[in-house]
């Protein structure tokens, strides 16, 4: 059977608690409460695409500033610098480092950059019902799922150099303005996928009907 046309526990009238996964029929008549854990049980989250889109413009306003502010302040006498993304990861390679370039870069403009697009093609290709290769976009949303996890590594850079690396007296390491869009767009992504319901990227043609045992 193709991934097309495979059956869905929607159309089997089956349901899984996101919680302890227990798999169970879904009766529209009794409360959906999950007789294991007790969570709320739905076929699909109400609203997760209204939310994910929400929760995605509101990153991507925010990504703007992110690299347009200053990320990290440095002051080493008698030299002072105070450098956005951009100029922190042109620094870091103009001085040798390009190991920590290559990683502050994955971390602060692949990463959320990725993010924001794949759940930007997500929506869009769930929103019109799109029966385009849903395995392979269940596949997308999973490394989505999986570089989440990194997304606040150049915040914790920052706070690193913040705390441990001091200079000697004359000295000092500050974060930016910057560092707070960034962490808001990275809790907004993290919100944004966890908002997406991947059981909608199987949903095709109208809305499927709850099945009574």
């Amino acid at each position: 059977m193709s991934e097309h046309h495979a059956v869905r526990a929607i159309d089997a009238g089956l349901v899984a608690c996101e919680i302890c996964e227990l798999v169970m029929r879904y009766d529209t008549k009794v409360e959906g409460d999950c007789p294991r854990c007790g969570d709320r049980v739905e076929q699909r989250k109400p609203a997760a695409l209204t939310r994910c889109w929400a929760l995605v413009i509101a990153a991507v306003a925010l990504y703007v500033p992110t690299n347009l502010l200053v990320m990290m302040k440095t002051e080493q006498f008698p030299i002072k610098r105070a450098d956005t993304i951009f100029s922190g990861i042109k620094y870091l390679w103009t001085e040798g480092s390009w190991e920590l370039a290559v990683l502050v870069f994955a971390a602060s403009i692949m990463v959320p950059i990725t993010k924001l697009v794949a759940l930007t093609f997500l929506l869009v290709m769930s929103g019109r019902r799109s029966t385009w290769h849903p395995r392979a976009r269940t596949k997308l949303y999973r490394v989505l799922e999986a570089i989440g996890h990194w997304s606040m590594l150049d915040v914790f850079v920052v706070a690193l150099l913040t705390a441990v690396v001091q200079l000697g007296r004359f000295a000092k390491v500050e974060p930016g303005p910057a560092v707070l869009p960034f962490a808001a767009v990275v809790v907004l992504t993290m919100l944004a996928s966890a908002s997406f319901d991947p059981r909608s990227i199987w949903d095709r043609g109208p809305p499927a009907k709850a099945t009574a045992p």
